[in-house]
Order: C-alpha cells, then structure tokens, then sequence
C-alpha cells in the first residue's frame, strides 16, 4: 500500500473531554455468502464470531464488537413454524429457507457495521477492505440493483454550535466536490439515500453572520431537511443532542442517538482495485481541516456564494472544477 492510499489523520484528533476521536464504519457489499463474509472478517480483524440472530453475527476484537449481518429485516426475522403462513411453505421447512437464502444472498447486501474506532485504527478497516476484495467481495457497480454504500459515523470535536455549524458549512461548500470524487454508481443515483441538504437551507447556512444556538441550529436544519435521506444526515447527532425537540419534526424508529455525524454519501466499489476505504476516508479528512481553518473556510464560503449567482464565470467553469483549483491551491488535496 502506497503512502498515498494509506488513512490520513486530521489536525483534531482529541474531543473536548481529552479521548481520542472515534469513528463507526458500516460497508454495503454482496459477492460472498454470509457464512463466507463471517469467517473472513474473524480471521482478518483476529476475532471470535458468535450468532445473535438469524442472520446477525457479532464479532468480538480487540477494537470492540463488530456486526455482520445481512442487511434485509424481513429475512432476517423470517420464522417457517410461524402459523400465519400457508401450512405447504411450513412443510417445506429447511428447503424453503434454502431457497429463500440463497435468493437473498444476491440481492439483499450484507453488511459489516463497525463499533465506534479509534482514528489511528483505521488502517485495520483499509486491510479488511483490501482483503474482502480479494476475496471476491463486490460493490455497487456489479449490478444495477446494487446502490451499496460505505458509510462513516465520525465522532466531532465537541457538540458546541459554532464547531456544528463549521463542519455543516464545511460540508455545504465541498458537497458537490466530494460528489464528484466518489463518482457515485448510477445505483446510487436512482436511490433517495443520499440527497443534498435543501438549496433554501444551504443559502442560510453560508451566511457571514449564521451563528445560531444549538436549539436553533437544530430548527433550522429540520424546517428544511426533516429526512434521514441526505447525503450528510444529521438526525442521530440531533437524537443525541435533544431527542424531544428532534421528535417536533421526525420520528422514525430507525434514528440511532450518538453524538456523530453520519456520512452517507460515498458508493462501495470494493471490487475496484482502483478504489481504496482511505480514498473515501480522506476525502473526509479534507472537510476535517477545511471546518477547523476559519480563514479557509470563510474564502471558500464567499467563493460557494459567488458560484450560486448569475454570471459568465459560473456558465462556463463548475462548482467540482472551482472547488479542486482552490483545494490544491491550498494545499488540501
């Protein structure tokens, strides 16, 4: 693995408290059973499987309690003996459930959710990526069907407003770069996972003088995005932060709270020699340093203002393109 694939640290690396910052990883992928995925993952991360449920194996390492499960609910709670089904499925029994399995195998992706990692762990998840591929793990561009992500859960630095409100800037302003790098699979596209935070919601958030409280920083956002289904989603954060106050706009049973933003944007394209998890990661290291470099991001917020006008410079160069040329100028990429 070259210097350049290998998981970049951000400058904050500490939460307010003095712990090291953590990150939940969840990867979408199918091209392996599930026993196969199990087995692999246990061997790879040097860790002991054992059953939860049908379909649900947790993995006990050193870096805490990994979740490999295949990723459909109704399967996974499927019952044969359960009475409402018709008594000839019933009689079937195991070869029903062979059937059954092996159709959901190709089409319903598996899933390895990770326990919330240290950052200076990550390089264990870019060699478990590594591995599965070379396994025989595939991604999202293996089949129309398949919209598989790889989804990061990164701890912030402290929940006070003006740290929310420079990572959502951050994000804001390098949404439609960071887009572009993932180069997101057309199965993805077609999906409702990952939409951009409302235009309106956006123009308020770039403002020079948007310094909300945490309650209205909250309100804000859910007047305008009261969804899971955005590309950065901020509902478990806001679960964490005040679940009552998030309950006036959303509920839906799925909101986990934990104090993390949850990125949902990047596609699983394991079976890509050429894609790496540090690509994904690093990408989203440049947003870390960019929301903790106040000069920067207020020069790149008033170039993502400019970018929204009318004007012969915004009809001939792209948002993506503009973005690049001031990150390598920068020294950000």
């Amino acid at each position: 693995m070259s210097e350049s694939q290998s998981c970049r640290m951000p400058d904050i690396l500490r939460t307010a408290a003095g712990e090291e910052r953590r990150v939940g990883v969840e990867i979408e992928l199918s091209g392996l059973s599930y026993g196969t995925l199990v087995d692999l993952s246990g061997n790879l991360l040097s860790g002991k499987a054992r059953e939860a449920s049908r379909y649900v194996a947790e993995l006990d390492t050193d870096l805490g309690t990994f979740t490999i499960e295949l990723d459909s609910d109704p399967i996974k709670d499927l019952d044969l003996q359960d009475e409402r089904l018709p008594e000839s499925v019933r009689e079937l029994g195991g070869q029903a459930m062979d059937v059954i399995d092996a159709a959901a195998e190709k089409i319903v992706p598996l899933e390895i959710v990770s326990p919330p990692l240290p950052f200076s762990s990550l390089e264990r998840i870019e060699t478990l990526c590594e591995e599965l591929r070379k396994a025989g793990a595939l991604g999202s561009r293996e089949a129309i069907y398949y919209a598989f992500g790889l989804q990061l859960n990164p701890e912030l630095p402290d929940l006070e407003a003006p740290t929310l409100v420079r990572y959502l800037q951050s994000f804001a302003a390098l949404y439609d770069w960071l887009k572009a790098r993932h180069q997101i699979d057309i199965s993805r596209k077609f999906t409702s996972y990952i939409e951009p935070w409302s235009s309106t919601y956006t123009d308020k958030l770039m403002e020079d003088d948007y310094a909300p409280n945490v309650e209205q920083l909250m309100r804000d956002y859910l007047k305008y995005n009261p969804t899971r289904n955005k590309a950065l989603d901020l509902l478990p954060l806001f679960a964490h932060i005040d679940s009552e106050l998030l309950a006036e706009f959303v509920e839906d049973e799925r909101i986990k709270s934990r104090p993390t933003l949850h990125y949902r944007l990047p596609d699983c394209d394991i079976d890509n020699p050429e894609w790496h998890f540090s690509t994904v990661w690093n990408d989203w290291v440049v947003l870390e340093q960019l929301a903790n470099n106040a000069g920067d991001l207020a020069e790149l917020r008033d170039e993502f203002r400019k970018s929204r006008k009318l004007s012969l410079k915004n009809l001939t160069q792209s948002w993506p393109d503009t973005c690049e040329r001031w990150l390598h100028a920068k020294g950000y990429v």
